[in-house]
C-alpha cells in the first residue's frame, strides 16, 4: 500500500461582511473548512470561517489566523509557528454592563474548567471603546473604534502580564429593530458586525504581533421562529466568546520573515488558495496568484462583490462548490492535473 501524500498547505479565504452565501453567517463556513482540511492535510484560514459563537470545531490540521496576519502570510512576510497552546489574555470593553460582563466572565471560567484552556489575565479597558457600525456603498459592513488608544493600551498590558494571544470583547450597539439585522437573521443580509470586528483585530495584531480575535458583546435577541439555520449559532447563548477562546488556544504564533525553525509554515509553501469566485481581489488571493499558487474559485458561493478572475486577468480553477474545491485540492496533493478529471479534456496549448 502506497504512503499517503504529504500535506498540501492550502489557504481558505471567505471575506468578512460581504454577504457570502457560505461563510457569511455564524460559522457556517465550518463544514467547508473541515472538508478542505481533510483534503489538504493542512488548512490555513481565518476566524470569520471558524467562529460559530457557542459552537466550534478543533482540528490540528486547521490553523486559525486573523485576517491581517493571513494577508501577510500569503505575501510571505510572516511565518506561522504551530504551538501546543497559547495563553489567551481577555480584553473586556469598559462599556459592557455588569450583567453582560458577568456572562462573559462565566464563559471564561467554563472554558478553563471544562475545556482546560489556559486563559488569563483578564482585564478591562480604562475607558469604553466606543464601537460604531456602518454599511459601505457596496453594501458591505464596516465600523469604527472611537478609542483605539484604549484598545492598544489594554492589549499592551495583557502582553506585559504574560498573555501570548488576545481575545477582545467589545460592546457593540444593539439594533434589535433594524432591517439589516432582520435580513441577516433570515438568511438574506450581511453580517453588520463583521466589518467592525475586523478593524479591531487588525489594529491589535499590527500593533502587538500576536494572534488576536474578537467577540462582540450584545444584549440577547427575542426568539425568532423564522431564523435561518446559518444564523442560528449566534442565538444559542449569551456571548460569542467560546469559539474565539477555543480558536486562539491553538492559533499559531507569528514570526516575521525570514524565519527559520522546525515546523514553521511559510507562505512560499502554499499549494492552493480557495476563495469565492466573485471575491478574488483581496490581498491574500492576489499575493498567492502573483507567485503562481493555484487559485480555486468557488462559483457556488455568491456575495456582494463581483471581482472575478476574468476582471482581474487571473487564471483560476473553477469549482462549483466547496465539495468540488476539496476534490481539486486532493488532486493537487496527489500530483494530478485537475484538468485531467474534466470531460472533454481541454486541448493542449
Amino acid at each position: 500500500m502506497s504512503a499517503a501524500a504529504p500535506p498540501l498547505p492550502t489557504l481558505l479565504v471567505i471575506p468578512t461582511g460581504v454577504g457570502c452565501a457560505v461563510g457569511g453567517f455564524a460559522g457556517d463556513g465550518l463544514p467547508a473548512a473541515r472538508l478542505l482540511a481533510a483534503a489538504s492535510g493542512c488548512l490555513i484560514t481565518h476566524p470569520n470561517v471558524m467562529n460559530a459563537a457557542s459552537l466550534y470545531w478543533s482540528d490540528r490540521r486547521v490553523h486559525y489566523v486573523e485576517g491581517w496576519s493571513l494577508d501577510r502570510f500569503a505575501a510571505a512576510k510572516l511565518a506561522l509557528a504551530p504551538v501546543p497552546s497559547q495563553r489567551v489574555g481577555v480584553l473586556l470593553d469598559a462599556g459592557i454592563e455588569a450583567e453582560l460582563l458577568l456572562r462573559h466572565r462565566q464563559v471564561i471560567d467554563a472554558c478553563r474548567a471544562s475545556l482546560g484552556l489556559t486563559i488569563g489575565p483578564v482585564l478591562s479597558s480604562d475607558v469604553p471603546l466606543e464601537v460604531s457600525l456602518s454599511i459601505g456603498p457596496s453594501g458591505s459592513s464596516w465600523g469604527t473604534v472611537g478609542r483605539p488608544d484604549a484598545l492598544l493600551r489594554a492589549g499592551e498590558a495583557l502582553l506585559a502580564a504574560g498573555a501570548t494571544a488576545i481575545a477582545v470583547v467589545a460592546r457593540f450597539p444593539d439594533e434589535p429593530g433594524s432591517d439589516a439585522l432582520a435580513a441577516y437573521r433570515h438568511g438574506t443580509g450581511v453580517d453588520a458586525l463583521a466589518g467592525a470586528e475586523a478593524v479591531i483585530s487588525h489594529l491589535l495584531v499590527r500593533h502587538l504581533g500576536v494572534p488576536c480575535a474578537h467577540a462582540p458583546a450584545l444584549a440577547p435577541l427575542p426568539p425568532d421562529p423564522g431564523l435561518d439555520p446559518r444564523a442560528a449559532a449566534e442565538e444559542l447563548g449569551h456571548t460569542f466568546l467560546p469559539c474565539v477562546l477555543v480558536g486562539l488556544s491553538r492559533a499559531p504564533s507569528l514570526r516575521p520573515e525570514p524565519a527559520s525553525g522546525h515546523g514553521l509554515l511559510h507562505g512560499a509553501d502554499l499549494g492552493a488558495v480557495v476563495a469565492p469566485a466573485g471575491a478574488l481581489g483581496g490581498e491574500a488571493v492576489l499575493a498567492c496568484a502573483e507567485r503562481g499558487v493555484p487559485v480555486i474559485a468557488v462559483e457556488g458561493n455568491p456575495c456582494l462583490l463581483q471581482v472575478g478572475g476574468e476582471a482581474l486577468g487571473l487564471p483560476v480553477i473553477p469549482a462549483s462548490s466547496y465539495a468540488e474545491a476539496a476534490g481539486i485540492v486532493l488532486a493537487l496533493r496527489e500530483g494530478l492535473d485537475p484538468a485531467a478529471l474534466r470531460r472533454p479534456p481541454p486541448p493542449l496549448d
